[in-house]
């Protein structure tokens, strides 16, 4: 009886993604004795065991996630914890041999407020097999001067370029800090405030967001970049429709290692 052991690391989901395949047992007890002269046949190798957590579901306000096992699981564990180390909630929940691909729903009550910085899945097959991914919902809101347009345009006029050579210089400095968290995106993301027509207003900070995408991917950013536009539906200061409200006109500049949350019509889109 022999136990088969195999590691494979990569990056997947919001950070550093492990998979280990540990048996609790061996993969197979064999047939009859075979003949002193023969090798016994060597037991047929299962494939990795997967845990695959939805990124879309992850919910750090609603304490949440989402998490597929590619055999027949057992259970799932989940441990948080905050920014200092500190464990914030460690959870185990019994899915009792529900299918491969199923979607198993894990929640968490935090001990404490503290921001979250990792988050530890394992999933257990019916076999006694595990896997793990831990998660790092890791994003910088790069703090910047705002680019100005003219009215309903979005042209960069050449007099709000050095706003974003600052800007471009600040994003640079913080990946070069964070290199080691993975492949971190640029998402530059357009608001503006409530005065005109839903439609109209998506319509135009998405233009913007995407003049302002396009600016930082030709001067060679050299990271991933994509963009959006949010209209109306992100008011930094909450006002009443037709109310002209300067705060609420702005481009915001996220580095993160996954996609933001976005609304159920809007979608990223690469300069």
């Amino acid at each position: 009886m022999k136990l088969w052991r195999s590691l494979r690391v990569g990056l997947l989901g919001w950070g550093l993604l492990v998979w280990g395949l540990l048996p609790a047992r061996a993969l197979a007890e064999g047939g009859p004795p075979a003949a002193a002269t023969e090798e016994p046949p060597p037991p047929a190798k299962k494939p990795a065991l997967q845990v695959i957590v939805d990124r879309a579901k992850v919910d750090l306000v609603g304490h949440s996630l989402e998490v597929k096992l590619s055999r027949a699981a057992d259970k799932v564990t989940l441990k948080v914890f905050g920014q200092s180390g500190t464990a914030l909630a460690d959870v185990e929940k019994s899915f009792s041999g529900a299918a491969a691909g199923t979607a198993l729903v894990m929640t968490w009550a935090p001990w404490n407020d503290e921001p979250v910085a990792k988050i530890e899945v394992w999933g257990y097959d019916t076999d006694g097999y595990y896997a793990g991914v831990a998660i790092i919902p890791w994003s910088v809101n790069v703090p910047h001067e705002e680019v100005m347009f003219e009215t309903d345009s979005d042209v960069i006029r050449p007099s709000e370029v050095p706003k974003l050579e600052s800007s471009s210089q600040q994003i640079n400095d913080v990946v070069s800090k964070h290199q080691d968290l993975g492949k971190i995106t640029l998402f530059v993301v357009g608001h503006t405030d409530t005065v005109g027509t839903g439609e109209h207003n998506l319509t135009l900070s998405r233009k913007r967001a995407r003049a302002i995408a396009g600016w930082f991917k030709g001067r060679g950013l050299g990271i991933a970049i994509a963009y959006e536009g949010m209209g109306k539906a992100g008011l930094l200061v909450k006002t009443a429709d037709q109310v002209d409200e300067p705060r609420n006109r702005r481009v915001d500049y996220i580095l993160a290692l996954e996609p933001p949350r976005l609304g159920a019509e809007l979608g990223w889109k690469t300069p």
